[in-house]
């Protein structure tokens, strides 16, 4: 399996740090408003990794935060603490926010078919191990205390700005326009690990310390989570590109200060979900939701189905053109799964060999479009539907579109729709004259005229004009 590591800035073979055993660690969200499907772009694409590493014979641990506290409108430690900024809207409590929003993203998760992490950590349940490590790095010399707050020194690191090529000035002051540089540090980018003296007379949460009342940065908070769930040493670190600095960036400074080594091999970004007008975001444009696109017409499956379309790495433009082409495309997808005769045996060797495509595109840095095209390679081949529809459900294990159920729910509704009347035999007669009819519509003549065979063996005439197919049975007038 090759991977793209934005460490390193290469695409190399994958070694997990303990053989047949993969921890992931996952960026959650900080649950101050809905998700908007801009993030959920990223949570769609790490699913897609979290489950092909399990198809490919992984046992896998994956990790998600909470962001309940902490997380502030700047990433430059700036700005109003988003959770407060989501109570102040709302008029509730920060926990009744981050309760309702923190069901709202789960709910989004299982309509797109989202595989709940294995373990789910809020921030606000964890401040002992924040402290734990904040003590730590005081002691060692790579954390200070200066105007209430509590410091991580980036000066004390041999390489800081893991991520980028970029000069210091480049990045050190704001990362958003108009924000203060903190007169407190003692450098551009130290950041904090540990606020005591808050910049808002309302914060709702605050927590005894050692260093007074107060509350812990966001980029401690992953950091913490991580390690108290897999230990010293993570495999694989997703988020989004706009994670990647500063607050992957810091969570590498501040754990390998903490542990004296390496902390995380493998580093997988999804680059953004882009409108026309730029980056997506929910305080500009539209807000869309899953729920608006629901609203609008389009199911999580066409959307996850559209998402899967593009590599991760290259930026993907949501449109409401893009988005019906998506449409379109999955209900004929799922139109030709649906015209598959289920009958017959499995041949080996065809299912070995289109699965072999499928692996191939995984296998190279989770093409998923590719893999979306294997799909259309399987309904293209010449072998029966029971092969077709067994491969099909094999890929779904990782892509998750629900091909198969959405399939049998639409030959299902064809069925209720039929004439009462109609025999058992007739709905079959009329199924593999459809399969036919696909199968030469994709030039696959072998089988349409295997098909033809076997319902001239039933005692079928197929009658084949302009108008389309038609039959009769022998033995009926």
């Amino acid at each position: 399996m090759q991977l793209y590591n934005s460490l390193t800035k290469t695409k190399d073979t994958f070694v997990p740090h303990e053989e047949g055993k993969v921890s992931m660690y996952t960026c959650g969200p900080t649950v101050y408003h809905f998700a908007h499907i801009g993030n959920l772009r990223t949570y769609i694409m790490e699913d897609i990794l979290d489950r092909y590493l399990r198809y490919s014979g992984y046992e896998v641990k994956r990790v998600m935060n909470i962001t309940d506290v902490g997380h502030l409108t700047s990433d430059a430690d700036t700005g109003e603490d988003k959770m407060l900024k989501g109570a102040k809207r709302e008029k509730k409590t920060v926990m009744e926010i981050a309760a309702f929003y923190t069901e709202k993203f789960f709910e989004d998760c299982r309509a797109l078919n989202i595989r709940i992490p294995d373990v789910i950590e809020p921030a606000t349940s964890c401040i002992d191990d924040f402290i734990k490590v904040i003590s730590s790095l005081m002691e060692k010399g790579y954390a200070y205390e200066a105007g209430g707050n509590i410091y991580f020194d980036t000066s004390k690191l041999s390489q800081y700005y893991v991520f980028h090529n970029f000069e210091e000035e480049d990045l050190a002051v704001g990362v958003r326009e108009g924000v203060e540089e903190d007169g407190n540090k003692k450098n551009k980018a130290d950041f904090v690990l540990w606020f005591t003296k808050s910049k808002f007379d309302d914060q709702e949460l605050k927590w005894d310390s050692p260093w007074g009342v107060g509350y812990p940065g966001w980029h401690i908070e992953c950091s913490c989570i991580s390690m108290k769930h897999v230990g010293e040493y993570l495999d694989i670190h997703c988020g989004g590109i706009d994670n990647a600095f500063p607050h992957h960036t810091n969570e590498i400074a501040q754990s390998e200060a903490y542990l004296g080594h390496k902390w995380c091999n493998w580093w997988m970004h999804v680059l953004h979900l882009n409108t026309n007008s730029g980056k997506m975001s929910k305080s500009t444009g539209e807000f869309l939701t899953v729920s608006l696109l629901q609203s609008k017409g389009y199911t999580p499956m066409e959307y996850r189905f559209f998402c899967l379309q593009s590599h991760y790495r290259k930026s993907l433009v949501f449109s409401y053109e893009n988005m019906d082409n998506a449409k379109i495309a999955y209900k004929k997808l799922i139109s030709k799964i649906a015209a598959l005769d289920p009958s017959g045996e499995i041949d080996r060797e065809t299912f070995d060999a289109q699965k072999a495509s499928f692996v191939k595109a995984l296998d190279n840095d989770l093409n998923t479009s590719l893999a979306v095209t294997a799909i259309y390679d399987v309904l293209k081949a010449k072998t029966n539907g029971a092969t077709k529809r067994a491969l099909l459900a094999d890929f779904d294990r990782v892509l998750a579109l629900d091909l198969l159920q959405n399939a049998d729910a639409l030959r299902d509704a064809q069925k209720e729709e039929a004439p009462a009347n109609k025999s058992p035999l007739a709905e079959k007669i009329e199924a593999m004259i459809e399969a036919r009819r696909m199968a030469k519509k994709e030039k696959n003549y072998a089988e349409a005229d295997r098909i033809r065979a076997e319902l001239s063996a039933m005692g079928v005439t197929l009658i084949d004009t302009k108008d389309g197919t038609t039959y009769t049975v022998e033995g009926e007038a």
